[in-house]
Protein backbone atom coordinates (compact mmCIF):
# COMPACT_ATOMS: atom_id res chain seq x y z
CA UNK A 1 0.00 0.00 0.00
CA UNK A 2 2.15 2.66 0.58
CA UNK A 3 4.42 2.07 -2.51
CA UNK A 4 0.95 2.39 -4.43
CA UNK A 5 0.44 5.40 -2.31
CA UNK A 6 3.93 6.73 -3.69
CA UNK A 7 3.39 5.72 -7.13
CA UNK A 8 0.24 7.84 -7.33
CA UNK A 9 2.32 10.57 -6.03
CA UNK A 10 4.79 9.88 -9.08
CA UNK A 11 2.28 10.20 -11.52
CA UNK A 12 0.45 13.03 -10.01
CA UNK A 13 3.97 14.59 -10.84
CA UNK A 14 4.21 13.20 -14.30
CA UNK A 15 5.52 9.77 -14.00
CA UNK A 16 4.02 6.43 -15.61
CA UNK A 17 4.85 3.47 -12.70
CA UNK A 18 4.60 -0.04 -13.53
CA UNK A 19 5.29 -3.25 -10.57
CA UNK A 20 6.89 -6.22 -10.27
CA UNK A 21 3.98 -7.98 -7.72
CA UNK A 22 4.72 -11.13 -5.94
CA UNK A 23 2.31 -13.43 -5.66
CA UNK A 24 2.08 -12.34 -1.84
CA UNK A 25 1.03 -8.77 -2.85
CA UNK A 26 -1.28 -9.66 -5.58
CA UNK A 27 -4.31 -10.03 -3.98
CA UNK A 28 -3.29 -6.41 -2.83
CA UNK A 29 -2.74 -4.88 -6.12
CA UNK A 30 -5.56 -6.20 -7.96
CA UNK A 31 -7.58 -4.86 -4.94
CA UNK A 32 -5.94 -1.30 -4.91
CA UNK A 33 -3.53 -0.93 -7.98
CA UNK A 34 -6.14 0.21 -10.65
CA UNK A 35 -4.77 2.33 -13.27
CA UNK A 36 -1.57 1.63 -12.97
CA UNK A 37 0.04 -1.53 -14.62
CA UNK A 38 1.87 -4.43 -13.53
CA UNK A 39 3.68 -7.69 -13.96
CA UNK A 40 2.53 -10.45 -12.22
CA UNK A 41 4.98 -13.24 -10.98
CA UNK A 42 4.43 -16.42 -10.15
CA UNK A 43 6.43 -18.25 -7.36
CA UNK A 44 9.66 -17.85 -8.14
CA UNK A 45 13.54 -18.47 -6.21
CA UNK A 46 14.73 -15.06 -4.74
CA UNK A 47 17.19 -15.37 -7.90
CA UNK A 48 14.71 -16.15 -10.68
CA UNK A 49 12.91 -13.14 -8.79
CA UNK A 50 16.04 -10.67 -9.10
CA UNK A 51 16.54 -11.55 -12.65
CA UNK A 52 12.73 -10.96 -13.49
CA UNK A 53 13.15 -7.59 -12.16
CA UNK A 54 16.48 -6.90 -13.26
CA UNK A 55 14.99 -7.52 -16.86
CA UNK A 56 11.69 -5.73 -16.38
CA UNK A 57 13.77 -2.55 -15.11
CA UNK A 58 15.63 -2.06 -18.88
CA UNK A 59 12.73 -0.76 -19.63
CA UNK A 60 12.54 2.37 -17.20
CA UNK A 61 14.35 5.16 -15.75
CA UNK A 62 14.93 4.68 -12.33
CA UNK A 63 13.77 1.70 -9.63
CA UNK A 64 11.82 1.78 -6.33
CA UNK A 65 12.41 -1.46 -4.48
CA UNK A 66 10.31 -2.20 -1.73
CA UNK A 67 11.57 -5.80 0.15
CA UNK A 68 13.45 -7.03 3.36
CA UNK A 69 14.55 -9.70 1.69
CA UNK A 70 16.80 -8.10 -0.45
CA UNK A 71 19.89 -6.33 0.54
CA UNK A 72 22.57 -3.86 -1.68
CA UNK A 73 23.78 -7.04 -3.85
CA UNK A 74 20.66 -7.65 -5.41
CA UNK A 75 19.30 -4.05 -5.25
CA UNK A 76 22.54 -3.37 -7.86
CA UNK A 77 21.90 -6.42 -10.20
CA UNK A 78 17.79 -4.79 -10.72
CA UNK A 79 18.97 -1.36 -11.26
CA UNK A 80 22.16 -1.42 -12.96
CA UNK A 81 23.37 1.69 -12.21
CA UNK A 82 19.74 3.42 -12.36
CA UNK A 83 18.58 5.99 -10.11
CA UNK A 84 17.45 3.94 -6.92
CA UNK A 85 14.73 4.57 -3.74
CA UNK A 86 14.75 2.01 -1.42
CA UNK A 87 11.65 1.67 1.04
CA UNK A 88 12.81 0.79 4.46
CA UNK A 89 12.02 0.76 8.21
CA UNK A 90 14.74 -1.76 9.81
CA UNK A 91 17.96 -0.54 8.73
CA UNK A 92 19.54 -3.62 9.49
CA UNK A 93 21.19 -4.97 6.54
CA UNK A 94 23.61 -2.96 3.20
CA UNK A 95 21.05 -1.34 0.56
CA UNK A 96 22.13 -0.18 -3.08
CA UNK A 97 20.36 3.38 -2.99
CA UNK A 98 19.97 6.45 -4.06
CA UNK A 99 17.33 7.52 -1.86
CA UNK A 100 16.53 5.72 1.48
CA UNK A 101 12.82 6.07 2.94
CA UNK A 102 12.25 5.07 6.25
CA UNK A 103 9.07 7.26 8.21
CA UNK A 104 9.95 5.59 11.32
CA UNK A 105 9.41 8.24 14.42
CA UNK A 106 13.16 7.55 15.88
CA UNK A 107 14.90 6.75 12.75
CA UNK A 108 18.05 9.00 12.99
CA UNK A 109 20.62 9.67 9.89
CA UNK A 110 22.96 7.83 11.62
CA UNK A 111 21.31 4.20 11.52
CA UNK A 112 22.08 3.95 8.01
CA UNK A 113 25.65 5.04 8.35
CA UNK A 114 28.06 2.18 6.75
CA UNK A 115 24.84 0.85 5.10
CA UNK A 116 24.15 3.20 2.27
CA UNK A 117 26.62 4.87 -0.07
CA UNK A 118 27.97 7.87 1.79
CA UNK A 119 26.16 9.91 -0.85
CA UNK A 120 23.37 8.56 -0.09
CA UNK A 121 19.87 10.47 0.51
CA UNK A 122 17.92 10.13 3.28
CA UNK A 123 14.33 11.02 3.83
CA UNK A 124 13.55 9.62 7.46
CA UNK A 125 10.50 10.44 9.78
CA UNK A 126 6.14 10.45 9.68
CA UNK A 127 6.48 13.49 7.36
CA UNK A 128 7.77 11.72 4.83
CA UNK A 129 5.41 8.65 5.38
CA UNK A 130 3.40 7.75 2.25
CA UNK A 131 0.12 8.77 3.09
CA UNK A 132 -2.78 9.03 0.66
CA UNK A 133 -3.83 12.73 0.09
CA UNK A 134 -7.05 11.91 1.15
CA UNK A 135 -6.51 11.32 4.57
CA UNK A 136 -4.63 15.06 4.18
CA UNK A 137 -7.72 16.48 2.43
CA UNK A 138 -9.78 15.53 5.81
CA UNK A 139 -7.56 16.83 8.46
CA UNK A 140 -8.93 19.68 9.33
CA UNK A 141 -12.45 17.63 9.60
CA UNK A 142 -11.30 14.94 11.73
CA UNK A 143 -9.48 17.57 14.47
CA UNK A 144 -12.60 19.46 14.43
CA UNK A 145 -14.58 16.11 15.14
CA UNK A 146 -12.07 14.87 17.53
CA UNK A 147 -12.27 18.14 19.59
CA UNK A 148 -13.64 16.91 23.38
CA UNK A 149 -13.20 13.32 22.63
CA UNK A 150 -17.33 12.18 21.74
CA UNK A 151 -17.97 9.50 23.09
CA UNK A 152 -17.38 6.13 20.75
CA UNK A 153 -20.25 5.10 18.99
CA UNK A 154 -18.23 3.26 15.93
CA UNK A 155 -14.48 2.21 16.09
CA UNK A 156 -12.61 1.06 13.22
CA UNK A 157 -10.90 -2.40 13.56
CA UNK A 158 -7.81 -2.28 11.01
CA UNK A 159 -5.23 -5.04 11.55
CA UNK A 160 -4.08 -5.65 7.70
CA UNK A 161 -5.52 -6.78 4.72
CA UNK A 162 -4.47 -10.06 4.81
CA UNK A 163 -5.45 -10.52 8.31
CA UNK A 164 -1.74 -12.48 9.49
CA UNK A 165 -2.88 -15.14 11.73
CA UNK A 166 -5.90 -14.64 11.46
CA UNK A 167 -5.85 -11.91 13.70
CA UNK A 168 -8.85 -10.20 13.23
CA UNK A 169 -11.53 -12.44 13.86
CA UNK A 170 -9.64 -12.95 17.10
CA UNK A 171 -9.40 -9.41 18.39
CA UNK A 172 -13.11 -9.17 17.37
CA UNK A 173 -14.32 -11.97 19.74
CA UNK A 174 -12.41 -9.65 22.24
CA UNK A 175 -14.26 -6.65 21.39
CA UNK A 176 -17.83 -7.68 20.84
CA UNK A 177 -18.57 -8.31 24.66
CA UNK A 178 -16.89 -4.93 25.75
CA UNK A 179 -17.80 -2.19 23.50
CA UNK A 180 -21.74 -1.99 24.51
CA UNK A 181 -23.67 -0.78 21.78
CA UNK A 182 -20.44 0.65 19.45
CA UNK A 183 -20.17 -0.52 15.98
CA UNK A 184 -17.22 -2.12 14.55
CA UNK A 185 -16.06 -1.12 10.95
CA UNK A 186 -14.17 -4.32 10.31
CA UNK A 187 -11.95 -3.81 7.38
CA UNK A 188 -10.13 -6.54 5.78
CA UNK A 189 -9.10 -8.27 2.52
CA UNK A 190 -10.95 -10.42 0.26
CA UNK A 191 -8.19 -13.58 0.62
CA UNK A 192 -8.60 -12.85 4.58
CA UNK A 193 -8.63 -16.11 6.78
CA UNK A 194 -11.44 -14.41 9.37
CA UNK A 195 -13.51 -13.35 6.43
CA UNK A 196 -15.88 -16.62 6.40
CA UNK A 197 -16.08 -16.41 10.39
CA UNK A 198 -17.07 -12.90 10.32
CA UNK A 199 -19.33 -12.86 7.28
CA UNK A 200 -21.37 -15.64 9.30
CA UNK A 201 -20.80 -13.26 12.37
CA UNK A 202 -22.05 -10.39 10.96
CA UNK A 203 -25.18 -11.83 9.83
CA UNK A 204 -26.23 -12.18 13.47
CA UNK A 205 -24.28 -9.43 14.91
CA UNK A 206 -25.96 -5.73 14.01
CA UNK A 207 -22.64 -4.04 15.57
CA UNK A 208 -20.75 -5.87 12.98
CA UNK A 209 -19.95 -3.90 9.63
CA UNK A 210 -17.79 -5.53 7.15
CA UNK A 211 -15.83 -3.72 4.85
CA UNK A 212 -13.83 -6.07 2.37
CA UNK A 213 -10.72 -4.65 -0.20
CA UNK A 214 -12.58 -1.39 1.12
CA UNK A 215 -12.03 1.69 -1.28
CA UNK A 216 -12.98 4.55 1.86
CA UNK A 217 -10.69 4.22 4.21
CA UNK A 218 -10.57 7.84 4.59
CA UNK A 219 -13.91 7.74 5.20
CA UNK A 220 -14.37 5.17 7.11
CA UNK A 221 -11.39 6.67 9.89
CA UNK A 222 -12.71 10.35 9.74
CA UNK A 223 -16.04 8.62 11.09
CA UNK A 224 -14.40 6.29 13.89
CA UNK A 225 -14.11 7.57 17.55
CA UNK A 226 -11.63 5.27 18.14
CA UNK A 227 -9.63 2.20 16.07
CA UNK A 228 -7.87 -0.85 16.78
CA UNK A 229 -5.32 -1.30 14.51
CA UNK A 230 -2.12 -2.31 13.00
CA UNK A 231 1.89 -1.27 13.64
CA UNK A 232 2.28 -0.92 9.52
CA UNK A 233 1.62 1.86 7.39
CA UNK A 234 -1.51 2.46 8.31
CA UNK A 235 -0.62 4.28 11.08
CA UNK A 236 0.08 7.18 9.98
CA UNK A 237 -3.35 7.57 8.41
CA UNK A 238 -4.73 7.06 11.69
CA UNK A 239 -2.38 9.47 12.91
CA UNK A 240 -2.71 12.36 10.14
CA UNK A 241 -6.92 12.08 11.38
CA UNK A 242 -5.99 12.29 15.05
CA UNK A 243 -7.78 9.21 15.67
CA UNK A 244 -7.26 7.69 19.10
CA UNK A 245 -5.48 3.91 18.90
CA UNK A 246 -5.07 1.05 20.45
CA UNK A 247 -1.87 -0.20 18.23
CA UNK A 248 -1.58 -3.91 17.78
CA UNK A 249 2.53 -4.97 16.73
CA UNK A 250 1.49 -7.88 14.32
CA UNK A 251 5.55 -8.34 13.06
CA UNK A 252 9.13 -7.78 14.38
CA UNK A 253 9.42 -4.72 11.69
CA UNK A 254 6.80 -2.90 13.53
CA UNK A 255 8.21 -3.06 17.41
CA UNK A 256 10.70 0.07 17.13
CA UNK A 257 7.77 2.47 15.76
CA UNK A 258 5.24 1.42 18.08
CA UNK A 259 7.24 1.76 20.94
CA UNK A 260 8.25 5.01 20.07
CA UNK A 261 4.85 6.16 18.90
CA UNK A 262 3.34 4.66 23.04
CA UNK A 263 6.24 6.37 24.52
CA UNK A 264 5.57 10.08 22.73
CA UNK A 265 1.75 9.07 23.95
CA UNK A 266 0.39 9.25 20.63
CA UNK A 267 -0.98 5.60 20.83
CA UNK A 268 -1.56 2.98 23.33
CA UNK A 269 0.49 -0.33 21.68
CA UNK A 270 0.44 -4.37 22.63
CA UNK A 271 2.09 -7.01 21.25
CA UNK A 272 0.07 -10.04 19.80
CA UNK A 273 3.12 -12.29 20.47
CA UNK A 274 2.54 -11.51 24.41
CA UNK A 275 1.53 -14.50 26.36
CA UNK A 276 -1.17 -12.37 28.14
CA UNK A 277 -2.34 -10.59 25.02
CA UNK A 278 -6.08 -11.80 25.20
CA UNK A 279 -6.45 -10.07 28.80
CA UNK A 280 -4.21 -6.99 28.68
CA UNK A 281 -5.95 -5.74 25.61
CA UNK A 282 -9.38 -5.90 27.01
CA UNK A 283 -8.05 -4.63 30.25
CA UNK A 284 -6.51 -1.33 27.46
CA UNK A 285 -9.85 -1.75 25.22
CA UNK A 286 -11.93 -0.75 28.27
CA UNK A 287 -9.56 1.76 29.58
CA UNK A 288 -9.75 3.57 26.49
CA UNK A 289 -13.84 3.52 26.32
CA UNK A 290 -14.17 4.12 29.89
CA UNK A 291 -11.55 7.64 29.70
CA UNK A 292 -12.18 10.48 27.50
CA UNK A 293 -9.59 12.39 28.73
CA UNK A 294 -7.12 9.35 27.56
CA UNK A 295 -8.90 9.54 24.28
CA UNK A 296 -8.17 13.47 23.60
CA UNK A 297 -4.63 13.39 24.77
CA UNK A 298 -3.92 9.98 22.11
CA UNK A 299 -5.78 12.58 19.96
CA UNK A 300 -3.75 15.11 20.26
CA UNK A 301 -0.16 13.44 20.23
CA UNK A 302 -0.85 11.65 17.47
CA UNK A 303 -1.86 14.19 15.13
CA UNK A 304 1.18 16.01 15.90
CA UNK A 305 3.56 12.99 14.48
CA UNK A 306 2.46 13.59 10.71
CA UNK A 307 0.38 15.94 8.22
CA UNK A 308 -0.14 13.21 5.45
CA UNK A 309 2.08 14.53 2.54
CA UNK A 310 4.73 12.76 2.85
CA UNK A 311 3.88 10.85 -0.66
CA UNK A 312 4.04 14.08 -2.67
CA UNK A 313 7.33 15.19 -0.54
CA UNK A 314 9.23 11.96 -1.40
CA UNK A 315 8.03 11.92 -5.05
CA UNK A 316 8.97 15.67 -5.49
CA UNK A 317 12.73 14.59 -4.41
CA UNK A 318 12.81 11.61 -6.32
CA UNK A 319 11.97 12.85 -9.28
CA UNK A 320 14.47 16.08 -8.55
CA UNK A 321 17.26 13.02 -7.66
CA UNK A 322 16.64 11.59 -11.25
CA UNK A 323 16.61 14.81 -13.10
CA UNK A 324 19.77 15.80 -11.28
CA UNK A 325 21.25 12.22 -12.92
CA UNK A 326 20.06 12.43 -16.01
CA UNK A 327 21.78 16.06 -16.42
CA UNK A 328 24.73 14.93 -14.84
Amino acid sequence: MRSLTLARALEDAGATCRFLVTPAGKTVFDAFGGGISSIATSDLTQAELIERAASAARDHDAVVIDHYGLSAPDHRAIAAGRPTLVIDDLADRPLAADLVLDSGPTRDAADYDGLVPAAAERLLGPNHAPVRPAFAALRRDALARRAGAPSVRRILVSLGLTDVGAITGRVVGLMLPRVGDAVLDVVLGSGAPSLPGLRALAGREPRLALHVDSQDMPRLTLQADLAVGAGGSSTWERCVLALPTLLLVLAANQREASQALAEADAVLALDVADPDFDTTFATQLSRLLADPSLRDRLSAASAAVCDGRGAARVAAHFLDLIARRGAG
